[in-house]
């Protein structure tokens, strides 16, 4: 089993040369078994059927690849939680649930984004309680693409300023909550995102590995290969 796991892309018009690192990998690593996003692969997604040039490249993208005979998972991150099945469709992937587990290197591991981890930031999971609402998104879905896409820049923005105000040890994981859904999957493994503080941390005879977040300048990924487990990062542009 040769698999990389991504996440914190934040993939927009306005990171082309994040885009490219994407592209590049993925014609450089030519014998992926599987592909792994775990959220915020976009910067933000309004709907599955946005038909802006990005999305349509990305879509080609993807699909590229899952033909090829790569396994596509993507779980859904706090930047494109509108993410749903057609998308999914549209590129041989599998739309993974919030918390997933699966086999990576041997070991059942739970995979998820990272943001029900930072239970600390009560603001945003109120909000995130709300975004997730099914009668929000059908909502939401129901008002024209312009109009989505506007209120996903407000939503940025909003973030942005939020964020700004809050102590840094607020929107990382809460060590309690760590082992509390690490217990209930039965597992001693998770791999996550969210937090753009990529490491490896020991938890009793498991681990908690971060994901990194790309930049215009730093790629990262988490490769698994056979019973192997190295997370790596790489210069971009």
């Amino acid at each position: 089993m040769h698999r990389l796991f991504i996440s914190d892309l934040h993939l927009s018009e306005a990171t082309p040369e994040i885009e490219a690192a994407l592209n590049n990998l993925l014609e450089r690593e030519t014998d992926l078994d599987g592909l792994v996003i775990l959220g915020d692969f976009f910067e933000a997604w309004v709907g599955d059927d946005d038909d802006s040039s990005l999305a349509q490249r990305v879509r080609g993208l993807l699909s590229k690849c899952s033909s090829g005979g790569c396994e596509l998972m993507i779980t859904r991150g706090n930047r494109d939680f509108m993410l749903g099945e057609q998308f999914a469709r549209d590129t041989g992937a599998t739309l993974l649930g919030d918390e997933t587990v699966i086999d990576v290197a041997g070991t059942p591991t739970l995979l998820l984004h990272g943001d029900t981890l930072c239970t600390d930031d009560i603001d945003y999971q109120q909000f995130r309680s709300l975004v997730h609402d099914v009668a929000w998104r059908a909502e939401m879905m129901a008002k024209p693409l312009d109009e989505r896409r506007e209120l996903a820049r407000q939503l940025r923005a909003m973030s942005v300023d939020a964020a700004s105000n809050k102590p840094e040890d607020i929107m990382d994981v809460n060590s309690d909550t760590v082992r509390e859904r690490l217990s209930a999957a039965g597992v001693e493994r998770m791999i996550h995102g969210h937090t753009h503080r990529p490491n490896r941390h020991p938890i009793g005879r498991g681990e908690r590995i971060v994901l990194g977040d790309w930049t215009a300048s730093r790629g990262w990924y988490l490769r698994e290969r056979d019973h192997d487990l190295a997370l790596e990062s790489f210069d971009i542009g």
